[in-house]
């Protein structure tokens, strides 16, 4: 008798995913990897998510409950009340409604697995209570305290010798406190409810998934010492859907190509846009930016030689341009690298100043404030495109970041599938 194939096993995952901006696209390239491999997929998420989940060919469930929206942290307020207005977006404002949809989801079947959001806690804890294998998705640079690991938010050089080691060693610990006394009473209290044993630290509730899942390159990340659970599963350079089926124009043209690719969620960074657009302007570029559904086409004032449009595939686009200007956010940031375009990067915040320490340190770009004029914009831009030597560094690091995103591998073999 001829040796049969065994079919592959079908397992069910839970995804419980938050709105994230972009975030979101790399946590829905990994529901479409499960799906096309044959598992059951369910994701919970927020209603704005639906299309994009159905476009993946899983199951979607709304999260019960008002949704939060956008977190305003591009709002002028002090440091503290910006820290609390962070903290509780992400980790307890919504965390109660979470476990109890997560526990009414696990109520009608055990899943292989349960996959969240970095911010997904209530999941996590519903998960846990359960007894039930959960993984975190961090589609990012790794973003809590390690060792070697500078700390996020200031865009700092890796720590150096004693005095380097011990400002890691302060910042964590104000950062920690900070976080831990805004967020841990609300999640000890959920998980105190639930017969768990209260947390240290906030971190301690990603610890206790099964698998952190870093979906970025190692060689874009600074070496560092993480936790025995966590993994370099590779960047997902996938679209988003409202950009995945829109083509650009690649007509032959002797000038340099510059995209312009800012944040898919408000941060107040219209006058900004407004100002790379006029430093273009100024350049013999053509230019394409890409507003995303963050900013109206109609705000933004265009010189002859840029186009402006709401939505392109970023992933298309560039493998024909010679330099792409953003905010820093690291989908955009990995997917030019993977294409070896180096980059000029203005940060707003969140982990953008991080990304783009990561790209100026490698040699890969160059960052200037996001208050910069359209004269020094204009300036950068183009000592960035007469320089050989950031379009190489940019190659060199895009080599080991394309193929870290060419291979499922490792992010499908830790989770089971």
């Amino acid at each position: 008798m001829e040796n049969q194939e065994q079919a592959p096993t079908v397992h069910n995952y839970l995804f419980a995913l938050t709105h994230g901006g972009g975030a979101n696209p790399p946590e829905l390239g990994v529901v479409s990897r499960l799906v096309a491999r044959g598992h059951d997929v369910l994701v919970l998420a927020d209603a704005s998510m639906e299309t994009g989940v159905v476009v993946t060919g899983a199951k979607f469930t709304r999260w019960s409950g008002e949704p939060l929206g956008e977190i305003q942290d591009w709002k002028k307020v002090g440091p503290r009340q910006k820290a609390r207005m962070t903290v509780e977006h992400m980790f307890t404002a919504r965390a109660a409604d979470q476990l109890l949809d997560t526990l009414t989801a696990l109520e009608s079947e055990i899943p292989h697995q349960v996959v969240t959001s970095f911010n997904a806690f209530g999941a996590m804890l519903a998960a846990e209570s359960r007894g039930v294998d959960f993984s975190v998705l961090l589609p990012n640079i790794y973003p809590m305290p390690a060792k070697g690991l500078p700390p996020l938010a200031m865009g700092l050089a890796p720590a150096r010798g004693f005095w380097g080691a011990t400002r890691d060693s302060m910042l964590n610990a104000m950062g920690g406190r900070l976080i831990n006394n805004m967020a841990l009473p609300q999640i000890n209290a959920l998980r105190t409810q639930q017969g768990l044993v209260p947390l240290t630290t906030v971190w301690d509730q990603v610890h206790h998934a099964k698998r952190e899942l870093i979906l970025t390159s190692r060689s874009f990340d600074f070496p560092a010492q993480l936790p025995d659970n966590a993994r370099y599963a590779g960047p997902i350079l996938d679209d988003p859907w409202w950009a995945a089926n829109t083509p650009w124009d690649f007509a032959q043209h002797d000038l340099p190509l510059i995209l312009v690719a800012m944040s898919s969620t408000f941060q107040n960074h219209g006058s900004c846009m407004q100002r790379i657009v006029d430093a273009l302007g100024e350049l013999p570029v053509r230019g394409l930016l890409t507003t995303g559904p963050a900013i109206d086409v109609a705000q933004i004032r265009v010189p002859p030689n840029v186009s402006v449009v709401e939505a392109a595939a970023h992933s298309q686009i560039m493998a024909h341009t010679d330099l792409v200007i953003t905010h820093g956010g690291h989908g955009t940031v990995i997917k030019a690298l993977a294409e070896g375009t180096p980059l000029l990067i203005l940060p707003h915040g969140r982990d953008q100043a991080e990304n783009a320490s990561r790209v100026t340190r490698r040699g890969a770009g160059i960052a200037i404030s996001r208050k910069s004029s359209a004269a020094k914009i204009a300036k950068v831009a183009s000592r960035i495109l007469e320089t050989e030597s950031y379009r190489l560094a940019a190659a060199e690091l895009g080599k080991s970041v394309a193929a870290d995103a060419s291979t499922d591998h490792v992010l499908l073999a830790e989770l089971g599938a």
